[in-house]
Formats: structure tokens, C-alpha cells, sequence
């Protein structure tokens, strides 16, 4: 009888080139479909709830995929764990109903990204940091990103030739807090274009270092293009928070 698993992943996304499946590169989502197949024998099609780029972390990817195997719902967390690298680990598992899809039923998503201000550079956290010599003005930076709460057409924080059919997104909250050295921005929304989050973050890092103004983030949205934002920070300060439905 044909079940549809979920699956909960947590990956550090150092060595990958993305969650999606690419010709001869390794990717996380090729690790958990050679996993699966070698407790189950079938080659599933796996979809999660959507793409992380190259160096891109996760600690709550969902995923689902159906079968025709007898293991149950609950053990399969433990059994692909015995497959995996060391690098990623499967959470939870359970079976869900046959029509549940993790990418088209998720109604929000969120990121983290992390800063880490010293004059030296990270050294245990190195992958998982962006580091910035240079101090950030934090207050800048929150009112910089009220700009973006709420729902616009994000062309100009969206990567080139991004495939999507409406670049139109709504972002729910975006909090940014400071501990000692690190800066760490969470944002919520109800989707994200190709980039953008990076796109964002390389923004209001600028605005962090009064290269522009606050104010400016509302240009940038208004004008829908990608020339008039910031550069795109570093992929290894991302990680997927979680994702809800």
C-alpha cells in the first residue's frame, strides 16, 4: 500500500551544492534519495519544501516522499540516518496524508542570517557566518527592514532570470537582534524569490554601514529592479529556520 512519508531535516549545507538534485555535484537531496533507496529499494521522487543554494544550512527542511515500503512511519528517521553522512540528519519522520506536498501546501517560510562583527575573522564558526570587520548599526538596519514587511513586488532584491510566474511576495516579520558579536536577522514570509533573502541581507548590511539611508530600502522596492539593491551576501550565513503549513 502506497504511504506518503514527511520528513524533518536538519543539513549543514558546507559541502553541497544545494538541496536539488544537479548532474555529477553532490547535493542534499541526493544523499536522502541514495538513503532511502538503500533501505527501501525504491527510488522515490522527493520533494521538499523548496531549493537552498550552494553552502546554504537548514535545520527544518521538510520533505515528503511515497512508498510502497513496510517500514513503519516513525522509524524511518533512524533507519535513513544509518545511510547518511554525517552532515545530515533526518529529524522526524511520520506519514501524512497521500495528497499532503511539502512545497505547494507550505503557507510560510523562514531564514536566519548571521553576522559575526570582530576584527578577527571566525574561526569555529566560519561556515555558518558572514563576517564583517566593520561594526553595523543595528537600529539602521531594523528600520531599513519595516520597509519590506508586508506585501510588494520583490524584483529588485530577486536574482536574475529567477524561474517563478509572479515575483510578488508578502514578508510577515523581519527581526533583527544583537548578542555580543553576532547579528542575527530572521525573516518570515509567505515565500521567497531566488536570492532574495541574500539580496535583502546584502541591503541592509549596506545600510548597516550608512551606505544608504533607511529610507532607501522603499526606493529599491519601487524601482523592481535588481541594480538599485545591494550586493548578495555570502550563502554560508543563511539557514532555514523552519517552514510552516
Amino acid at each position: 500500500m502506497k504511504r506518503n512519508i514527511k520528513i524533518i531535516v536538519e543539513y549543514d549545507g558546507s559541502d553541497y551544492c544545494g538541496w536539488q538534485v544537479q548532474p555529477q555535484v553532490s547535493t542534499v537531496q541526493d544523499e536522502l534519495k541514495k538513503a532511502i533507496f538503500n533501505i527501501t529499494k525504491e527510488s522515490v521522487t522527493l520533494i521538499g519544501s523548496g531549493r537552498t543554494d550552494t553552502g546554504v544550512h537548514a535545520k527544518n527542511q521538510v520533505a515528503h516522499f511515497h512508498t510502497e515500503s513496510s517500514i513503519k512511519a516513525e522509524i524511518f528517521a533512524k533507519a535513513i540516518n544509518s545511510q547518511l553522512p554525517r552532515d545530515i540528519v533526518v529529524k522526524k519522520s511520520e506519514s501524512v496524508a497521500l495528497d499532503f506536498h511539502s512545497q505547494y501546501q507550505a503557507r510560510a517560510k523562514a531564514y536566519s542570517y548571521t553576522i559575526f562583527t570582530s576584527k578577527h575573522r571566525p574561526v569555529l564558526r566560519r561556515n555558518y557566518v558572514y563576517w564583517s570587520r566593520r561594526n553595523l548599526d543595528i537600529d539602521l538596519m531594523r528600520e531599513g527592514a519595516s520597509y519590506i514587511v508586508g506585501t510588494y513586488d520583490f524584483s529588485s532584491f530577486e536574482a536574475a532570470k529567477s524561474p517563478r510566474n509572479s515575483s510578488i511576495r508578502t514578508i510577515n516579520k523581519v527581526d533583527i537582534e544583537k548578542e555580543n558579536c553576532y547579528i542575527t536577522t530572521l525573516l518570515e514570509a509567505n515565500g521567497f524569490l531566488y536570492k532574495m533573502v541574500r539580496n535583502i541581507m546584502g541591503t541592509l548590511i549596506e545600510v548597516g554601514y550608512k551606505k544608504y539611508s533607511p529610507s532607501k530600502i522603499k526606493d529599491i522596492l519601487r524601482a523592481k529592479n535588481r541594480d538599485f539593491a545591494g550586493v548578495t551576501a555570502p550563502s554560508h550565513g543563511l539557514c532555514l529556520e523552519y517552514v510552516l503549513y
